[in-house]
């Protein structure tokens, strides 16, 4: 039967439908559409279709808030486990399910004017229009940039390829090396370049636990993570080249991996997150010994690398209990505010509180250094590698949160992760404020997140 209010009946269907549509095509550009690719189905759709009839039938006013919270929160929601994408849901949601759309005669859906929820029409003009629609769609439909269809294609290909590289024969004829050779050889060149464990005591000598510098812990913390990995690398190395090895089914696929330039899954289990491939993952693990190394022997440095650490958060809380034990403030009060500096890689000296860091690859936007705002990505340039940013320390009940975009921080591009009992994935590390111009939720759409390393 027919609606009592046929004119918001049928915007709010288009633009129901239309959410259902975007939603789902999200998910083909990867973690930049969705942390986690939920399946949303056509259940949902129906029951949000039932609640909006049901709700313009037996009430007067348009009860907006209600549905919104009934599609957002319940039937599409009541599928998103992860903190970052129940904000993505609801900040798109928000487009359709808004006065404008019921006020406006054509409400625009994107820039550009091809995009738009039409006036009040017979059923035929909506579908006249809907094919009009051009076959390849705009990623600003999306809330996305137009780099977007890069990582797409990218993630497309890389696909591609690695169903490729399963396919091909493990051996060589002719002159070329066997994996088992090409193992032997990485395993020596690693062999070679890993420095000699870190003197826990010596650290712990020079560096003593102090309850007035809560860095010197972070430090120990740090080099027995290391070690660990170290140690660990350095045994599957050596049993990984040995002849009577290749009879264990671990270290066959160890073997496999190295042959393809992956990090072996015997190792990524016990190392901290990293989608490098394993020349490159090599080169990563290097870097983090040598800026510990250097932290040992020339004290801490002035701008810490952020993304050196095995674990981000065990930094951030040291900084925070700094300035806690400081100023005798519960740190359950205390959080960061951000201050993105002009410096690209070094500060004379060290802030009077908090800390300096460095190492974060801003996706899906980029920090314009002319205006100090979140800006739009440049054409073709998917990443941009941020300037030291301080984190200062202070007590959370004084921020003011006005014009700024809550930038989260991932460890890896993946951004997925394991649910923690915070809520956020495992990936996740933090989230900054970055001061903005525009409307939080048009960086929430554009996916715009901060990555400690990447994929290269």
């Amino acid at each position: 039967g027919s609606c009592s209010k046929p004119f918001h009946w049928q915007k709010f269907l288009f633009g129901l439908t239309f959410f259902h549509a975007l939603v789902q095509e999200r998910r083909n550009f990867g973690p930049l559409g969705w942390n986690i690719p939920y399946e949303f189905n056509e259940s949902d759709l129906s029951i949000s279709m039932r609640q909006i009839r049901m709700f313009l039938d037996d009430y007067e006013e348009v009860q907006l808030d209600a549905l919104t919270y009934l599609t957002g929160e319940c039937n599409y929601g009541g599928r998103v486990t992860d903190d970052k994408d129940r904000r993505l849901l609801m900040s798109l949601l928000s487009i359709f399910y808004s006065w404008d759309l019921i006020n406006k005669d054509r409400y625009e859906l994107c820039e550009g004017g091809m995009y738009y929820v039409p006036s009040h029409s017979p059923y035929q003009e909506y579908v006249n229009y809907i094919r009009s629609l051009p076959i390849c769609t705009d990623p600003c439909v999306f809330g996305l940039h137009s780099n977007a269809d890069i990582t797409k294609d990218n993630q497309e290909t890389n696909q591609l390829l690695n169903g490729v590289l399963l396919t091909l024969p493990r051996q060589t004829s002719g002159g070329g090396k066997s994996p088992q050779q090409v193992v032997e050889e990485l395993a020596e060149d690693i062999l070679s370049k890993l420095p000699q464990n870190f003197d826990i005591q010596d650290v712990i000598n020079r560096y003593p636990v102090k309850y007035e510098e809560s860095m010197n812990t972070v430090l120990r913390q740090e080099i027995i993570r290391f070690n660990s990995l170290t140690e660990e690398e350095i045994d599957n190395t050596r049993m990984g080249y040995r002849p009577v090895a290749v009879h264990s089914a671990i270290l066959f696929f160890c073997i496999s991996d190295l042959a393809n330039s992956k990090v072996p899954a015997m190792w990524a289990s016990k190392s901290y997150p990293s989608l490098k491939p394993f020349g490159s993952y090599v080169a990563d693990l290097l870097a983090r010994l040598d800026f510990l190394q250097k932290w040992i022997d020339n004290d801490a440095p002035t701008v810490f690398w952020l993304s050196g650490f095995y674990f981000p958060q065990s930094f951030l809380t040291g900084v925070a209990q700094n300035f806690a034990r400081k100023y005798h403030i519960p740190i359950d009060l205390l959080g960061f505010e951000f201050e993105v500096t002009k410096e690209e890689s070094s500060m004379k000296e060290r802030p009077e509180d908090g800390a300096y860091v460095i190492g974060l690859f801003m996706e899906g936007a980029r920090w314009d250094r002319d205006t100090m705002f979140i800006g739009e990505s440049l054409r073709n340039i998917l990443f941009d590698p941020l300037p030291i940013i301080l984190l200062k320390p202070g007590e959370m009940a004084s921020f003011k949160h006005e014009n700024i975009y809550v930038c989260p921080v991932y460890k890896t591009s993946a951004r997925r992760g394991t649910l923690s009992t915070t809520g956020h994935s495992t990936n996740y590390v933090m989230s900054i404020e970055i001061p903005s111009d525009k409307p939080q939720k048009h960086w929430i759409n554009r996916g715009v997140a901060c990555l400690c390393q990447l994929d290269h």
